[in-house]
């Protein structure tokens, strides 16, 4: 486990596999709710996580995959695309400006 500092992270990367259309919303989702909090949020194929990315959110069966891609950008991985606890976590963190551990 890593500790995540919210108050650090400028951008976030939602990694997907097939590009469907879940990731593409929650995404979305999640650029509307750090709007203010002034993060970038992009969607991104796992193989093509771009280098400058302060934290990875993706499906649990594509995390390994993302940590290989990013071994040294937190990767938190999450089951549901909308409401699960994990990406949550990650959210409040970074609306607080507080830590999290994922």
């Amino acid at each position: 486990m890593a500790t995540l500092d919210g108050s650090n992270i400028k951008k976030l990367i939602v990694a997907c596999d097939a590009g469907m259309g879940s990731s593409v919303m929650l995404a979305s989702t999640l650029k509307k709710q750090l709007k203010k909090s002034g993060v970038t949020v992009e969607h991104s194929p796992v193989a093509e996580i771009p280098a400058d990315a302060d934290v990875v959110v993706t499906q649990n069966n594509l995390a390994e995959r993302a940590r290989g891609v990013v071994p040294n950008i937190p990767v938190v991985p999450f089951q549901l695309f909308m409401g699960d606890p994990n990406v949550a976590k990650v959210v409040k963190a970074i609306q607080d400006g507080s830590t999290v551990e994922v």
